[in-house]
């Protein structure tokens, strides 16, 4: 049976050899372990293993885990879509948060992020593929949002987060990822200073360093199967 320290040891060896083929140095990608449905247990033996970062989707899953977590230290990364009425102990918790795709949502956080607390990190999440059922803003919109979160308080807006339509084909992916990258180039280009793209899971990690990949988030490949909720 493969252990959780063997699984990331595998998955930090792909990203190494994704990003060496690509001549990117494997240190400038983070792994974020993407920890919902499993429970402390699984999160404990992932930090034993190295393992700091770990992603979430919803916050009720989310807080008890980090509750019971207090010894160790973690960065916790909100990775789910966000309702405006929930994003208080999102912004109380959590050090990320990928998906934000409305003013609305990132004004909130802006709020209710504690003062106490370092600015809470940004990345905007592109529709890239066009699906009706993802969340993210059109890529036509970007640059409005970007201004608009930009200019809050108690956030700092780091990048682009992008979950492309599964596909096996790999041209197909390194394309919806290169589309991110463009849109990623094109706000810095307008003076937005970002330095994140966090794009590429289990099954396109590779894919998606060769477009430029800064974190990706993997969580069966380490885990194993995600458990129903």
């Amino acid at each position: 049976m493969t252990t959780i320290s063997n699984a990331l040891q595998a998955v930090r060896e792909r990203i190494a050899r994704a990003a060496v083929q690509c001549g990117r140095a494997p240190a400038s990608i983070a792994l974020l372990a993407v920890s919902k449905t499993f429970g402390p247990d699984a999160i404990r033996a992932a930090y034993a293993a190295g393992q700091i970062a770990f992603g979430e989707s919803y916050a009720q899953e989310a807080l008890p885990k980090i509750a019971a977590l207090p010894d160790l230290d973690l960065e916790w990364h909100f990775i789910g879509p966000l309702q405006s009425n929930k994003t208080k102990p999102i912004a109380e918790h959590f050090a990320w948060v990928h998906g934000v795709d409305r003013a609305k949502i990132a004004q909130r956080l802006s709020e209710q992020r504690p003062a106490g607390l370092p600015p809470l990190n940004i990345c905007l999440q592109v529709n890239v593929s066009g699906e009706a059922s993802k969340s993210g803003v059109e890529p036509a919109e970007i640059t409005g949002l970007a201004r608009a979160v930009a200019a809050l308080p108690r956030i700092h807006l780091r990048g682009l987060m992008a979950i492309p339509a599964p596909t096996e084909d790999a041209a197909r992916q390194r394309a919806a990822f290169r589309s991110v990258r463009e849109l990623f180039e094109q706000l810095n280009e307008q003076g937005f200073a970002l330095d994140t793209l966090s794009m590429g899971m289990s099954d396109d990690l590779e894919a998606a360093i060769q477009e430029g990949a800064t974190i990706v988030r993997v969580g069966s490949a380490i885990f194993g199967e995600r458990k129903a909720n």
